[in-house]
């Protein structure tokens, strides 16, 4: 039988999930996802949602610890977990035994159960992923370019979601959507990277989520590429433990996303958290305009350096940074980066009281761990009276992040209780 998403209806706030085409650039604070259930008459959907999401959230759960998570009666929760269990979005583990009374068998994610595609397009690549209903990537594909040009890479797209459905097989009948992540304006700063004006405002003129649902039946939302990164941080990563922080991600350019009450916050136009316009100095002055912290903190300014001096400019992501005669350049980059992290770092936390800053990027586990050993030494240059100072921890997704970020958003839009958690619009249209 053909698999079809669970239809959108009013959750308790009256919140429903996007439509096809949807484009989720604006979101407003949402109050913190619990997975707590409803006893009424025609609630059945939304519970069936309350269940998935606490196993999701606490892992594989017998029954009776469902139904105390969730506030809703055994006998409800029994009939909830059949029904998914016959649904195939749930599985039965082995019986665990030893303890008094019959042994009580754990209810676990289906693997199997659902799948969701995520596409980032990025200044310099895009990459295709999908996720399977635990979030672990089950197909990754991927396509580089020195600028993306919407006269051809609509053209590799669809070449790879037809690589990506045809991975599944019958499976692809599970598909709950695709979920695009990108920058809100992807012609912005093209004089760094030594683009033409032409073919940058070119994308002013697209709607990436029109234009995609051009291209299949499926669902698609569109979210800003660093926000979608920090989705990913906080549902699959560090996040699930924090209530508020500031998420950094470095890549051609570094950019961010914010947490608060355990939620992504996307502002009023989706691009909260945009960290690399932030001002390295004070405007006025000899100084005239200043620079923003991308300028400094971004990883084209590392494969600048490695290109002034001869060098292969791929050693920033693919390990030799640290090598010789790499590690020279490197250790200069580390240090204005940090010293320009280290500031949006503060003001960030003066403005909204961060416990914590999770620092990510697409470039190797080694380079990040010293990157944040610098960050934590540019932090200790700054005044921190009146003010707490935050943690600083290692991202754990790498560059998966952003796509796997937006595969994240059909997902939940199709099986969590506030279907809307990523996605809520205040405002449309992009900004830098």
């Amino acid at each position: 039988m053909a698999y079809e998403p669970i239809a959108p209806s009013p959750g308790p706030t009256g919140s429903v999930p996007p439509s096809r085409g949807s484009d989720a650039r604006g979101a407003e604070p949402t109050s913190q996802l619990r997975p707590r259930g409803s006893n009424h008459a025609g609630m059945r959907q939304y519970n069936e949602r309350v269940v998935l999401q606490a196993i999701r959230l606490h892992g594989d759960l017998p029954k009776a610890d469902l139904a105390r998570l969730t506030h809703l009666s055994t006998q409800t929760v029994s009939l909830i977990v059949n029904a998914l269990l016959a649904d195939g979005l749930l599985v039965k583990r082995e019986p665990l035994r030893g303890r008094i009374g019959q042994p009580s068998v754990p209810i676990a994610l289906n693997p199997d159960g659902a799948y969701a595609i995520g596409v980032k397009i990025g200044r310099r690549s895009m990459d295709v992923l999908v996720i399977d209903f635990t979030g672990a990537v089950r197909e990754r594909s991927s396509v580089s370019y020195d600028f993306p040009n919407p006269l051809t890479l609509f053209d590799d797209l669809q070449r790879l979601l037809d690589r990506s459905v045809t991975s599944l097989g019958a499976g692809a009948e599970r598909l709950a959507g695709i979920g695009i992540a990108t920058p809100l304006s992807l012609g912005s700063w093209q004089a760094l990277l030594g683009v033409a004006d032409a073919q940058a405002s070119r994308w002013d003129e697209i709607d990436l989520a029109q234009r995609v649902g051009e291209m299949t039946t499926l669902p698609v939302q569109v979210i800003k590429d660093t926000s979608a990164a920090c989705v990913a941080e906080l549902v699959s990563g560090r996040g699930r433990s924090m209530h508020s922080f500031l998420y950094l991600f470095v890549d051609t350019f570094v950019g961010g996303g914010l947490v608060i009450d355990s939620h992504l916050y996307n502002g009023a136009r989706g691009n909260a958290g945009a960290v690399g316009s932030m001002p390295l100095h004070a405007a006025g002055g000899p100084a005239g305009v200043p620079p923003q912290v991308l300028s400094a903190a971004s990883l084209f300014n590392l494969q600048q350096l490695y290109e002034a001096a001869g060098l292969d400019p791929q050693a920033a992501i693919d390990g030799r940074a640290l090598e010789p005669p790499w590690a020279s350049h490197t250790r200069v980059w580390l240090r204005n980066a940090a010293q320009a992290m280290a500031l949006a770092t503060v003001n960030a936390t003066c403005l909204l009281d961060l416990d914590d800053v999770v620092v990510d990027g697409v470039f190797g586990r080694e380079l990040l761990s010293r990157l944040i050993a610098h960050l934590e030494e540019a932090l200790d240059m700054h005044n921190w009276e009146g003010i707490s100072r935050p943690s600083v921890r290692a991202g754990t997704i790498g560059s998966d992040a952003r796509a796997m970020g937006g595969a994240l958003l059909p997902l939940y839009a199709a099986f969590a209780p506030d279907p809307e958690v990523f996605l809520k619009t205040r405002a449309s249209g992009a900004s830098t």
